[in-house]
């Protein structure tokens, strides 16, 4: 129960009571808990938006969805993702860490944000009603799975420092692989063979961009980790998107 606690507090401002699991590989084996905290938030969100679709029309609505979904998040995600934006533009490993490291947004990481909520949004908006739930709860349940692979499989940029090292040290090896399976036929069950199809290639993405980060970081960091998670989810908002405008779903 303790690392259940642990995931919900890490990864939402959920406030619940409690002891959570402490030490330094206590993140890492919590991290099984992940996509079981991503799908309660998602079927959270799919409620609210319901709600929402009552007063608003879909692209207010929509915005307004996603600002409830990174806010109860905490933006912690969306962090990840502008540090490592801003830290790709560093000439060495050394030095794109260091900008990593810096708490102050750049250029890069400004505008990344900006483009990324905004393919959000409107990608969120052109879900029918009918596709709109079962693609908000699959989009932070795929989202959560990438740090549990990106961790097994990448080698940290500071070992035995920082949140990525010690996230990997507890991170169990086989953890990953299962929760891919589990999210794949979650996506099977709410959407179908598309549904796969979007998770599969959601995962593969994410995936790919974690590995190329670390190989400009030298390896992998927490902020690698966070940004992750926030590009699987918005490919399975596009995704969603794509197989609705095609009539597919």
């Amino acid at each position: 129960m303790g690392s259940l606690i642990l995931a919900i507090r890490f990864l939402t401002i959920v406030p619940v009571p409690g002891h959570e699991a402490r030490g330094p590989a206590a993140l890492g084996r919590a991290a099984g808990w992940f996509p079981v905290v991503g799908l309660v938030l998602g079927i959270g969100l799919a409620g609210v938006g319901r709600v929402i679709d009552l007063a608003l029309p879909p692209l207010v609505g929509a915005t307004l969805l996603v600002a409830i979904w990174k806010v109860t998040t905490g933006g912690i995600h969306l962090d990840g993702l502008a540090d490592c934006l801003d830290g790709l533009a560093g000439q060495d490993a050394a030095r794109r860490l260091a900008i990593m490291r810096d708490s102050r947004i750049g250029v890069f990481g400004a505008a990344g944000l900006a483009l990324f909520l905004l393919l959000s949004v409107t990608a969120l908006a052109e879900l029918s009603p009918a596709a709109r739930g079962r693609v908000l709860a699959l989009a932070p349940t795929i989202g959560r799975v990438l740090p549990l692979l990106a961790g097994a499989w990448l080698l940290p940029a500071t070992p035995g420092q920082g949140l990525g090292a010690a996230f990997g040290a507890g991170l169990p090896r086989g953890v990953g692989l299962v929760h891919v399976t589990v999210g794949l036929a979650l996506a099977a069950w709410l959407l179908g063979f598309w549904g796969a199809v979007i998770a599969a290639a959601a995962l593969s993405l994410a995936m790919l961009a974690a590995w190329g980060a670390a190989a400009r970081f030298g390896g992998v960091t927490g902020d690698v980790l966070g940004a992750a998670v926030e590009l699987a989810e918005l490919a399975v908002l596009l995704g969603g998107a794509a197989v609705v405008h095609r009539g597919l779903l």
